[in-house]
């Protein structure tokens, strides 16, 4: 295999199983085997639901970063630092230079990984949601 394909695999199966735990711990608080098949499969949705939506917001707030959106925020942070170092005032720097510096600096980080991961899992949690109002709810 190539090298490229196993760092990929390798990303995917890291964000699977980070979002399985998710969902496991999920699945044990609530008591799975404790239950009837309807509330059990209530359960799954919600493990799988759960850990879907935190992966794909965590790739979101991956891209959001990577755009540059919190550069404003350390621009910030760090000019409040820098007023209290003495001859700190010394070394300050134009938001617009820092910024450029700050994104010629940056590194693209593949958000695919959690995204194709998280809405693999959130489909799975959909697709119990839909199996539990199917065979289960009442109206």
């Amino acid at each position: 295999m190539k090298e490229k394909t196993k760092v990929a695999l390798k990303n995917y199966g890291i964000c699977a199983f980070i979002e399985a735990l998710i969902a496991f711990f999920v699945i044990w608080s609530k008591g799975f085997f404790a239950h009837s098949l309807a509330v059990n499969i209530q359960i799954l949705s919600d493990a799988f639901f759960v850990s879907g939506i935190l992966m794909t917001l965590f790739a979101g707030l991956m891209f959001v970063s990577g755009e540059g959106a919190f550069i404003g925020v350390g621009f910030v942070l760090r000019n409040v630092v820098l007023a209290f170092v003495p001859m700190g005032r010394a070394r300050h720097e134009v938001y617009a230079d820092y910024r450029a510096r700050k994104l010629k600096n940056a590194q693209k980080s593949g958000i695919r990984y959690p995204l194709l991961t998280g809405l693999v899992f959130l489909s799975i949690g959909i697709v119990f949601t839909v199996i539990w109002y199917k065979a289960f709810y009442n109206a």
